[in-house]
């Protein structure tokens, strides 16, 4: 899910889904509104999320399938625009530390990115490096993290 669902919606799901692969793609109103003419997304998304979290629960898995849970996604974007470091935070304080992540950098200038300063590039390895690091630091284990040498396309 794009993680702005309503909790009516979430709670419509319940029983229906197994796995929710969800995003979280903001963490400040301003920067949702700005670049994605969405102001009450971290609202809406933070609710999701723990009402996800709630009714799936951790990711579990076996014989290496995954049978039910969640998996949070959170692209970092160039600048800090995401705001990985508010989400990582909020993930490891009021979901769960053991939550699986799948942290991206795959963010590419695209449409009208190219002309808009702050979307204009892709992310460096440095602000990449840091929001790996910051997972470590939180505790965040599970999941993905993306090898900045397989995208395609010139680096920042």
């Amino acid at each position: 899910t794009s993680g702005y669902e309503r909790p009516e919606t979430i709670r419509m799901l319940e029983g229906l889904v197994d796995i929710y692969l969800t995003d979280m793609r903001y963490s400040d109103p301003d920067m949702a509104e700005r670049y994605s003419d969405a102001p009450d997304y971290v609202h809406y998304n933070r609710i999701a999320i723990r009402q996800i979290y709630d009714s799936a629960g951790l990711l579990e898995c076996s014989g290496g399938i995954a049978r039910r849970g969640l998996i949070i996604r959170h692209l970092v974007l160039p600048g800090g625009i995401a705001g990985t470091r508010s989400t990582l935070e909020f993930i490891a304080r009021e979901i769960s530390p053991d939550v699986h992540m799948s942290l991206m950098c795959q963010y590419f200038p695209a449409n009208r990115a190219p002309d808009i300063p702050a979307l204009s590039r892709r992310i460096t390895e440095a602000e990449y490096g840091e929001a790996i690091g910051l997972m470590g630091r939180l505790g965040l284990q599970n999941g993905w993290i993306q090898d900045m040498f397989c995208r395609q396309g010139p680096v920042a």
